[in-house]
């Protein structure tokens, strides 16, 4: 079986930007003084999703990420750039 973080399935770019966001989202989420487990219950998901998200080998969808900003109080936005 191939390690998608390893063999390039996943390239750098993506693996950065991955770990950008999980760096931002857990960076709030500790901000906050929430544990993952509370932000999960707000969420509607496992804590296990959260851990993962913010490990960076999660590759939530953007409905997702919207729903964990918005349980975090903040707004998702993106920006494309050079």
């Amino acid at each position: 079986m191939k390690d998608r973080y390893v063999d390039g399935v996943v390239t750098p770019q993506a693996m950065a930007a991955r770990h950008s966001v999980a760096q931002e989202l857990r960076d709030t989420r500790h901000q906050l003084n929430m544990t993952q487990e509370s932000l999960a219950d707000l969420v509607g998901t496992k804590k296990s999703n959260i851990s993962r998200m913010e490990s960076g080998k999660y590759n939530p969808s953007l409905d997702f990420l919207v729903k964990v900003a918005d349980s975090l109080g903040k707004n998702l936005d993106v920006h494309l750039i050079d």
